[in-house]
């Protein structure tokens, strides 16, 4: 039997890598993401009985419980496997602390964080229907170091990183959860059409890494399709960092 994967964020980067990678090893993929354009071209893309889309705010608790009502009836009896907690705000600026409303904090934190828990929440009656299910919520290496004027997004993401151990210690061992903690990754290839761009990284963009590189999406669905295979089975509450090396390197001003 072919197993299910649902991602959010799935409209565009590496969400949208991700639903591309599983669905080429034949697992069902239910996509979830507030773009219905980036839905549409993602279903064009596939255009395959094994994905399914559905247009949530994944930090709209009443939208979520629809959606996974909606998934729950497409499932039948079926297990949901696998649920990658993708989705957030990608642009991590947000100005000075002083300048930053309560309001813009909390979209931060709605879109990553409460997405997270609100997502886990409505997915666990479906996991656990699963022989060795799992989550993979995605964090980021900003919450393990910042830049300038990134207060909320880094909080967003070091809250995914704590939710990460807590959820795993809670729901194992029917559940494994892990968190992946990518660095630069290029995800202009695989946004949509109309914010689509290509790649211009300079000679000491790569340098920043030992790996000597950006990454890729591919990298980060590679990651994730480790994690959840049984290769990985005693593997959990764990962060997994994604970077090239990049947090490990010293950098000295010149």
């Amino acid at each position: 039997m072919n197993k299910t994967i649902c991602i959010t964020g799935a409209g565009s980067g590496i969400g949208r890598g991700t639903a591309l990678h599983f669905h080429g090893k034949g697992w069902r993929v239910f996509a979830l993401d507030k773009d219905e354009e980036a839905l549409a071209e993602l279903s064009e893309l596939f255009s395959s009985e094994r994905l399914s889309t559905h247009v949530c705010d994944v930090g709209e608790e009443r939208v979520v419980g629809e959606a996974f009502d909606a998934m729950t009836e497409e499932l039948g009896e079926a297990p949901l496997d696998v649920l990658v907690n993708n989705a957030a705000i990608a642009d991590p600026y947000c100005g000075p602390l002083e300048d930053l409303s309560l309001d813009d904090w909390n979209a931060w934190l709605d879109a990553s964080l409460t997405a997270t828990f609100l997502c886990s929440r409505a997915a666990i009656p479906l996991l656990r229907r699963a022989d060795g299910a799992s989550i993979v919520n995605m964090s980021s290496t900003r919450a393990l170091q910042s830049e300038a004027n990134t207060f909320a997004y880094a909080a967003s993401k070091g809250g995914v990183s704590a939710l990460t151990h807590a959820m795993a210690i809670s729901l194992g061992p029917a559940i494994r959860v892990n968190a992946v903690l990518p660095g630069w990754i290029e995800t202009g290839p695989w946004q949509k059409a109309a914010e689509r761009e290509e790649p211009e990284q300079r000679e000491v963009d790569k340098a920043q890494h030992p790996a000597g590189r950006v990454g890729t999406v591919e990298d980060i669905a590679e990651t994730i399709a480790w994690l959840v295979s049984p290769g990985a089975g005693f593997v959990t509450g764990q962060q997994i960092v994604v970077d090239g090396g990049m947090t490990r390197k010293m950098i000295y001003a010149d």
